[in-house]
């Protein structure tokens, strides 16, 4: 039987008048071109934001997507990729700062037995996980890369999430191998493989230690704020009991 979905939540919009006057939202946008200056702050000691368990949409990552096309922003994901069949890679063992592969994904799904499926919502266990609160957590776990992220995408998943602070590996050893190589393209390498195909990605989630390798659904809609890269989610792995 197909499965539909019916949106019943509002857009968290500055001129959709829902609330009183004093109640409502005031959203700043800002265009890529703005955030130029910015972009590299983190490779100089300034946290950026993008703040609890969250969903962030294409449009956080590039203008467009898949070849040319718009990207969408968090109000436009499709619900149908939100809640979706579960699977977890567990990369704990990885060092702080690794970049992990195709390679890596591909063996650890051989190790957990899984062929991955379309709309797959892919979950990456790292060692974050286990920081979570202490004050370096944000240069703590692996990340996924270019080629990983492409791994994944290039197989039909469109949603994946990490326990970690990002996508990518943690900004102070990216940092430094941009310093020592003067690679700029390592910069979110994972995040700017969302150019080539358009996917969206959860970045701290948390307890995914819980978790078994599949056998659960991922419930992950995001709020839908009008034209943001991203939406606040209350994650949730749904295991059904086996009678």
């Amino acid at each position: 039987m197909a499965r539909q979905f019916i949106d019943l939540s509002i857009l968290l919009d500055n001129d959709l008048i829902a609330d009183p006057e004093f109640m409502r939202p005031k959203i700043q946008y800002m265009k890529h071109h703005d955030t130029l200056p910015g972009e590299g702050q983190p490779f100089h000691g300034v946290p950026a934001t993008h703040n609890g368990t969250h969903l962030d949409a294409p449009w956080h990552f590039h203008p467009t997507m898949n070849g040319g096309e718009r990207a969408i922003t968090i109000d436009e994901v499709p619900l149908d990729w939100c809640f979706r069949p579960g699977v977890k890679l567990d990369f704990r063992h990885f060092p702080n700062g690794y970049v992990v592969t195709g390679e890596d994904v591909e063996a650890e799904l051989r190790r957990i037995g899984y062929e991955l499926q379309p709309l797959d919502i892919v979950l990456v266990n790292t060692a974050a996980g286990a920081a979570l609160g202490q004050p370096d957590f944000v240069d703590i776990g692996c990340g996924m890369g270019y080629d990983a992220t492409m791994y994944l995408t290039s197989r039909g998943v469109r949603v994946t999430g990490t326990d970690a602070w990002s996508w990518d590996a943690p900004f102070s050893y990216t940092a430094e191998k941009v310093k020592e190589t003067g690679d700029t393209s390592l910069i979110w390498e994972g995040h700017k493989a969302g150019r080539d195909i358009g996917y969206c990605h959860l970045e701290k989630l948390h307890n995914l230690e819980a978790l078994p390798p599949f056998g659960f659904t991922v419930s992950c809609f995001p709020h839908k704020i009008k034209g943001a890269s991203a939406g606040w989610t209350r994650a949730v792995a749904i295991i059904d009991d086996q009678e």
